[in-house]
């Protein structure tokens, strides 16, 4: 079996008496787009920088292609593309020279190279201009196209669509998909849950330095049960007879009816079951699952855990 591009194996990192990732496991294919979700302050910037060789573990493993980061950095670095905490370089340089500069550091970086970087990200027009005289968009595609530099087999983005118009959240993630289909593995860390949904084939979501989800999204989002939204006019009468059926997880009082949660998907079968019981159903629809909704959702039971 080929390893993962990342691993993490009871990853943990203590400031004081306080924790800022405690026995973290994450598991990343080689090839995914993995999204890493978490409020702020979930330890998300920390795992990062773990990830990156920035902050030593106080406990725990990274693992990069099946090997152990603490003993072969720069090896496994110089596989890595990244993008953290927004990009830093000189503002009396153009485009060009600063990524060539980070060309040099890297090696194996041609001019060609570096054009076809700032192509990628929709400055390929822009590289004789200086850095200082760029927009925050135009620096945030900066910072992505240095990323790029150098063909890494793993790309880790921090945040990449701060500061981007529209056109530019759409080329960011157009180069993403084009990545992944080209065996690139990218992780990307983001508040813009949207767009996480969008590109992402797997997730992670922390809170308070733990792991509270992990999985495919597609797995993620069906949930346990299937829900749906129940429109009667008598929606207490309907919470009763729905409460009596053995298939019937949950239901409770929504607007103009009540939510459902069914321990099978057989949406039929309740509409008949009230209608039988003398419920007239004016309408049942399956109320689709959101990353945002997951989000919140394992978020909260991740701080109540913590809390207790």
């Amino acid at each position: 079996m080929v390893a993962p591009a990342i691993e993490t194996r009871a990853l943990t990192k203590r400031y004081g008496a306080r924790f800022a990732v405690r026995e973290l496991a994450l598991e990343v294919p080689r090839g995914a787009v993995f999204g890493l979700l978490g409020r702020n302050g979930a330890g998300k910037s920390t795992t990062i920088r773990m990830l990156l060789g920035l902050v030593r573990p106080t406990a725990g493993q990274v693992l990069l292609f099946g090997r152990p980061l603490a003993r072969e950095r720069l090896q496994l670095l110089a596989r890595v593309g990244a993008l953290v905490e927004g990009p830093a370089f000189y503002p009396y340089l153009t485009a060009t020279q600063n990524l060539a500069l980070l060309g040099d550091l890297v090696g194996g970086v041609t001019d060609r190279d570096v054009q076809a970087s700032l192509e990628r990200v929709g400055l390929g027009d822009r590289g004789a201009d200086r850095y200082g005289g760029f927009s925050t968009g135009m620096r945030q595609r900066l910072g992505i196209a240095a990323a790029l530099l150098g063909d890494p087999e793993l790309v880790i983005l921090d945040e990449p669509l701060n500061g981007l118009d529209p056109p530019a959240v759409l080329l960011v993630r157009d180069l993403i998909r084009q990545l992944a289909a080209a065996g690139v593995t990218v992780v990307v860390s983001s508040h813009v849950l949207h767009e996480v949904e969008l590109v992402c084939d797997r997730v992670a979501v922390l809170a308070r330095g733990r792991r509270v989800a992990q999985g495919a999204v597609a797995e993620l989002l069906r949930g346990e049960h299937p829900r749906f939204r129940l429109e009667v006019a008598d929606a207490e009468r309907a919470q009763a007879v729905a409460r009596e059926l053995p298939w019937v997880a949950a239901a409770e009082p929504a607007p103009g009816g009540l939510t459902v949660e069914l321990s099978e998907d057989a949406p039929a079968r309740l509409n008949r079951a009230l209608v039988e019981a003398g419920v007239e159903v004016a309408g049942l629809a399956r109320i689709e699952r959101t990353l945002e909704d997951l989000f919140h959702e394992v978020s909260e039971a991740g701080l109540d855990e913590a809390a207790a």
